[in-house]
């Protein structure tokens, strides 16, 4: 069908920047389904498209000059840029400014891609101990989301979720739709890194330097990047740590990241007979989830136990061996919970994991120092609000006019 082609073409031209910055993008893409053309003669096969070979096409024009100007980034120089953080945010402004013919390094200390969309992997078994699943409701993100599906990177949650209370257990409407990336939650992040030239993992950064017109980041080890421009991912009290600027202080300190205690444990038999997943409004605990009813994980009866804020903070600094036993003996209390026998259990601790009053800004810009600071805590604090910070941040360099 001619309208979804479009749909395709479109998605596919923005994501890879296939145009360059030619300005005719969409006339060309129109084209190429006969708006503007008529066959010579009519084909079988293309209709009323008329079909031009590139040895044709290049009698018309100068190939070699064309492809040159339309490369040249949107503000006509290549700029060297330093993304710190290879999450959802880094990552998506990380492929936008690298499609856009930027030279780009992504600086990340953990060992791989995905940040809080990650997966924690135990023998045979898997715990998405973060970001539990996304919604799409932005149309611009829509748009990714559904091309992720049709490239098998995603796939819809059609879980039965319930919704606990003191009260008892009610179920939650399907009526959201929720996306989960397989097989882990980080394979969309490693989609994004996959093409981008220099992603370097377990890199910790220690030092940032800003001097003329140009930054320098240092790692722990002693190593050292040089960029133009400095995009930081990190949750906002680590960046205003890392950076000790008193502008960028006094923009972010009013914001708060929550932490939150994440159980994973392997029972004898599922934690709800008829549920896969429950919010959870009362007590410790404030979200529960069954790994086997989650698309292309292994069909155990693992469970993640996330605890609520307030009970992560008030109990932030107690020994893992306790915290695991008091979620645990918090979930064996959830109404409607079958009685179970621990097989084994991990915990991990995240100190910035979901922001108290979120942001709606996209991203901060602060020109004179060529940085830029973005996280889903800029856009709602949802996997959705880390993907459009990313391209707010690319949007908002992209649109500057200075150069080296």
């Amino acid at each position: 069908m001619p309208q979804r082609a479009q749909k395709l073409m479109v998605d596919l031209n923005h994501r890879f920047a296939l145009d360059g910055n030619d300005p005719n993008s969409y006339g060309g893409l129109l084209w190429c389904l006969g708006q503007f053309d008529r066959a010579f003669p009519e084909d079988p096969v293309f209709g009323k498209v008329r079909q031009r070979s590139i040895k044709r096409h290049a009698k018309r024009l100068d190939l070699g000059r064309y492809a040159q100007a339309v490369s040249k980034p949107a503000n006509e120089r290549r700029l060297r840029i330093i993304v710190v953080g290879a999450g959802m945010t880094g990552l998506t402004a990380a492929r936008t400014l690298s499609d856009q013919g930027h030279q780009v390094v992504v600086l990340e200390k953990a060992r791989g891609p995905g940040g809080r969309m990650s997966t924690r992997r135990k023998d045979e078994f898997r715990f998405d101990h973060g970001a539990q699943y996304f919604t799409a409701r932005d149309p611009r993100f829509r748009r990714h989301v559904m091309a992720w599906q049709e490239r098998g990177l995603v796939k819809r949650w059609d879980a039965r979720i319930g919704s606990a209370s003191a009260d008892g257990i009610e179920a939650v409407g399907r009526s959201t739709d929720r996306f989960m990336p397989v097989p882990s939650m980080n394979q969309v992040c490693r989609e994004l890194a996959q093409d981008l030239e220099d992603c370097r993992f377990g890199w910790q950064a220690g030092s940032f330097k800003y001097e003329n017109n140009a930054w320098n980041v240092e790692s722990e080890a002693g190593d050292s990047v040089e960029g133009d421009v400095l995009i930081m991912t990190a949750p906002p009290e680590q960046v205003r740590s890392l950076l000790a600027d008193s502008e960028v202080d006094a923009a972010l300190q009013s914001l708060e990241m929550q932490p939150c205690w994440a159980l994973m444990a392997v029972l004898d038999r599922p934690l709800y007979k008829d549920r896969d997943a429950a919010f959870i409004n009362h007590g410790p605990l404030s979200w529960v989830s069954g790994q086997a009813a989650r698309p292309d994980r292994p069909a155990a009866d693992a469970w993640m136990l996330h605890a609520g804020p307030e009970w992560s903070r008030a109990h932030l600094e107690d020994s893992h061996e306790t915290v695991c036993a008091l979620l645990l003996e918090a979930a064996r209390r959830l109404p409607g919970a079958q009685p179970f026998m621990v097989l084994d259990a991990d915990i991990h601790r995240w100190r910035y994991a979901l922001a108290r009053d979120p942001l709606k800004q996209g991203a901060f810009w602060f020109e004179p120092k060529r940085l830029a600071v973005a996280g889903d805590w800029c856009n709602g604090s949802k996997v959705e609000g880390a993907f459009l910070s990313g391209v707010a941040a690319a949007g908002r360099l992209m649109g500057t006019g200075f150069t080296r």
